[in-house]
This record gives C-alpha cells, sequence and structure tokens, in this order.
C-alpha cells in the first residue's frame, strides 16, 4: 500500500525507520544490512530525502540552520514520494570534511514542514499492518494471550517484539511472521509458548518472561488475565 502511495518500497522502509525512530542516526551500509537493500539504492534514497529535507547528516546542513521548505521545494517533494524523477539543483552548502574513519550518519529531521503528517502516515500503515496479522493469527489457532513490545512500542530493551501464548501452529506462523516482516521492513523476533510453559514460568518467576509482563507492552489479547 505504501510502496505505491511512495512510488518505492526501498523508499517505505528507509521512510519507516527514520520517522519511527526519529532520535537514532544510522549509516548507509547498516541500513542496507538491516534493511536487506542495495547499498546503491540505500545510498541514492537517502540523498534524495536529505536533498529535500527530510533527513539531515552530519556533514550536511546543521538541524539548526535549515529553512522552511520553499513551496517549490514542497512541490518537488510531492513528486518524489509519488515516484516521479525530480532534478535539483545541488544546495551549495558549507560542508565539513571527515576526518579519516569518521562514517557519514543520517538522522530525521523535525524540523521539516511535513515531518509530524508523514509519521502519522506511517504510524496508521503499522497499525493496518498489526491488525491484519491479529486476523492471521486467530486463523492459525487458539492465541490465550499476545503481547506486542519491544520494535511495536520503540523500545530497545525488551527481549522480543511479540509474545504469543496459546496453541498455534508453528511452521504457519513462522511464514505469517515473515510477511509481517517485508510489510514492516524490519526483522520481528517473537517468542511462542503454550498455556503450560507461561504458566510455569510465570509461577518460578522467569526473569525473561517478567521483563515483559513488567515492562512496557500492549496487550492485544487476553483470556488469561495478566492485566
Amino acid at each position: 500500500m505504501l510502496g505505491k502511495l511512495f512510488g518505492s518500497n526501498t523508499r517505505v522502509k528507509i521512510l519507516k525507520l527514520f520517522l519511527l525512530h526519529p532520535e537514532e542516526k544510522y549509516y548507509i551500509r547498516q541500513l542496507a544490512r538491516d534493511l536487506k537493500l542495495q547499498v546503491n539504492s540505500v545510498r541514492r534514497e537517502l540523498e534524495n530525502l536529505e536533498e529535500f529535507g527530510l533527513l539531515i547528516s552530519n556533514t550536511g546542513i546543521g538541524e539548526e540552520n535549515i529553512r522552511e521548505q520553499s513551496l517549490e521545494e514542497k512541490k518537488n517533494l510531492e513528486k518524489l514520494l509519488r515516484g516521479e524523477i525530480v532534478n535539483v539543483a545541488p544546495k551549495k552548502v558549507e560542508v565539513a570534511s571527515l576526518s579519516g574513519g569518521e562514517k557519514k550518519y543520517y538522522k530525521a529531521n523535525k524540523n521539516f514542514v511535513l515531518f509530524e503528517e508523514i509519521k502519522a502516515l506511517i504510524v496508521k500503515s503499522q497499525v493496518l499492518y498489526e491488525k491484519d496479522f491479529i486476523k492471521k493469527l486467530n486463523k492459525l489457532g487458539s492465541p490465550k494471550l499476545f503481547i506486542l513490545t519491544g520494535v511495536f512500542i520503540n523500545s530497545h530493551h525488551s527481549p522480543t517484539d511479540m509474545l504469543i501464548v496459546g496453541r498455534i501452529n508453528k511452521d504457519r506462523l513462522a511464514r505469517v511472521v515473515k510477511e509481517l516482516e517485508k510489510e514492516m521492513g524490519r526483522q520481528i523476533n517473537y517468542t511462542l509458548m503454550d498455556t503450560k510453559e507461561f504458566k510455569y514460568r510465570k509461577d518460578i518467576t522467569d526473569v525473561f518472561l517478567y521483563s515483559i509482563l513488567e515492562g512496557s507492552k500492549i496487550v492485544v489479547v487476553d483470556e488469561i488475565g495478566i492485566s
């Protein structure tokens, strides 16, 4: 859906990562590896998005110096998001040269005029993916507990992204998770256990389980009564 809207699945994957994690900085090869994309494609999209002001880099204009987008730039951005080729004359910018081993990194520009609007669209798309996943999960068996954490709540400390408790077909679940990973453009770690294992871990105060139950989370299904 977003690929059709923005004109490029590569662009969508990159936008999701930056807009959902606006405080993080990323390197080109890191993005290519994590998102499973070609380095040249990533570099091209990053340069385009920086040109239009949605991203900034440590060799480009500082965040405090980015001016409000002109009407022409806004129109060019709209064309870019539709997948059209836009020829923009490079801006004359004082660029500090990088020392020896220093890498060029990119991060989201929260001062960009359409930042919140585009982010809201990305977030809504994530919700649609999650709802679709829940429907598929219900067809795989009988989930008694389904918790979203980790990447779904922008937490880097959670031991998993999804906790699923119940009688679920493991092979079919693995395929459905793979589909969700493609939609979201990132790896998803999930934990599946039956109700017997869940009860045992809960009774012995299992560190892994309690780090999920007592941490930040979104409880989607709860027939066990944890909430």
